[in-house]
Formats: C-alpha cells, structure tokens, sequence
C-alpha cells in the first residue's frame, strides 16, 4: 500500500473528465447552433458555470489524492466523496444543461429518450437512487469495492447516474418534467430520511464494520471506530443539512411567490371598471348584446329616402 501523498496516476479518471468536457464543448459550439434560433442564447454565463463547478468537483472527487485516501484509508473522506457524486455534482450537471440540449437526449422519440422517460419519473428514481444508497453502503459491497478498483468506480458510477435521475424531477432542464414545488420538498425530505439507516449504523455500531478500513497502523492516528462514526456523521449531519438547506430555500422561494401573486390579485381587484364606450347611442363595457343593437336603431331611425325623380 503506497503513502497517501504519494502521487497515483488514474488515466481512466483523465479520460472521463476530458470525455465530459470534449462532450459539453462540442454540444455548445456545433449542436446548439443548428438547434437554437437566431438571437437566443446557446448557453447562459450561468451554465456554464454550474458546469466549470461540476466537472471540478467531480474530478476531485475520482481523482488523488482523495479517491486514494477514500478507497485505502479513511472511509469518512469516501463518505465525503459519495455526498460530492450523489448529492453536489448531478444537480449542478442539470442546472448546467441547456433545455435544448435536454430535449434533444430525452424527447427526441428514440429508444433512450423512452427509457429516460421512465427512469426521471420521480418515484421510480428516488427508489432506484436510494436502493443504491443502501446497497453502497452494505459491508460486502464496501469491501469489495475496496479491493476491487473496477468494481468501486462501477458502483460510483451507477450512484451517479441515479443520482441524476433522481434530482431531474426538481432541476432539471425540463420544465414539463418538474414537479410542483411543495413536492419537491416533500420529495427532497423524503430522501434526507434514507441515509439516516446506514448513518445511524455506523456511528452507533459497536465494534468496526467495514474490515478493509481496519487498519493495524491508521492515517493520521483516526482510530478504524472514530473513522466510521465521523462517516456517520458526515453523512447525516452533512448530507442531511445540505437537504433541508435545499428545502429551506424552497420553502421561501414558494412563498414569496405565492405572496406576490396574492398582491397582484389584490391591486387587480383595486382597479376602477373601465368606463363604458358608446356605439351610437348606446353605452356599452365591450358586451354588445342584441338589445342593445335594438335599441341603437330605434333611436336613429333610418332617414326616409328621397323619392327618385
């Protein structure tokens, strides 16, 4: 086992993020203006932020020294790391993604648009994002992915991915795809719930857990016991305040709209009725009705014409 300062090159990590970065630059620079009508933004400074932010976090995450430190050492940082790919990066990759670019992947009528349809519906990718949650953290899986490099970025990568399945319901690029924003709140709390099980059984368990992080001689003196409960509560306090954050957020935001829609209705309701216009000699609000054209030609009767001559 080598030091864990001691560089550890991981190609495998390079070829991905520049995979994403190849991938994104492409899209913006030769789809989106064939896609996009003349005068519309491609992509907002905003976008692309989000996704500067995203593909650096997600590089920190997969690459040393903190994949090495997670998967030979310390299992709080690989608790730490999973929060980065479940719960910071996927959301960031969708505010990062234009809505043309979003249709053209998951309403163009091809076979993986129609899977993607059925995978972003909200309940089926919160129970698909949460089994995984679970099994991530089952102590054969752990151990495995500890002493199987393939098998951990496998199981990273499905957390990944249905992790962006799971948030495309509440940020998605989509707005026919969003659900209502109550929803999303019960539906972010939902998912706060979840990593209590495994959190609560790791910082209460007697005893080490996970075998592979037992270590005769442990980094920086963190006892494998101490280790496991900081992952606990990394992964509860951390993550589940990260959550009810999001909802804090939200909560605010639905409720100062509802209370400017509400002022709008008010000062609506305040205006004067438009005064009525006449069509003849008759007063009208913009409902004529045929009374009213009755009477208008029994008021001006028609002259009498002159007999011809």
């Amino acid at each position: 086992m080598s030091g864990p300062w001691e560089f550890e090159a991981h190609p495998a990590v390079w070829l991905l993020i520049a995979a994403i970065v190849a991938l994104g630059y492409y899209a913006v620079r030769h789809i989106g203006p064939l896609v996009v009508p003349d005068g519309q933004t491609v992509v907002t400074k905003r976008q692309k932020r989000c996704f500067a932010l995203a593909v650096l976090l997600l590089w920190v995450a997969s690459d040393w020294p903190m994949h090495d430190i997670a998967e030979e050492y310390l299992y709080s940082v690989h608790m730490a790391q999973h929060l980065l790919i479940a719960f910071i990066v996927p959301p960031l990759l969708l505010l990062a993604m234009p809505e043309w670019l979003a249709r053209l992947i998951v309403v163009d009528g091809g076979a993986v648009s129609r899977v993607l349809r059925v995978l972003t519906r909200p309940v089926l990718a919160a129970v698909v994002f949460n089994a995984l949650q679970i099994l991530s953290h089952w102590g054969a899986v752990v151990n495995l992915s500890v002493e199987n490099g393939v098998f951990h970025y496998t199981i990273h990568l499905a957390v990944f991915f249905s992790a962006l399945l799971m948030w495309f319901c509440v940020v998605g690029p989509l707005p026919e795809f969003q659900i209502s924003e109550p929803a999303k709140m019960v539906y972010l709390f939902a998912s706060s719930i979840v990593p209590t099980v495994p959190a609560g059984w790791l910082t209460f368990a007697e005893g080490v857990v996970y075998s592979a992080y037992d270590h005769a001689d442990p980094l920086w003196g963190i006892s494998p016991t101490d280790d496991q409960q900081a992952a606990g509560a990394v992964m509860k306090v951390v993550g589940g305040f990260y959550l009810w954050a999001l909802i804090t957020i939200r909560y605010f935001r639905f409720t100062s709209g509802r209370r400017e829609a509400d002022i709008a209705r008010r000062r609506t309701r305040r205006q004067p009725p438009p005064r009525p216009e006449r069509v003849g000699a008759v007063a009208t609000t913009g409902d004529l009705t045929f009374g009213d054209v009755q009477r208008a030609f029994d008021e001006n009767p028609e002259p009498p014409r002159e007999p011809p001559t």
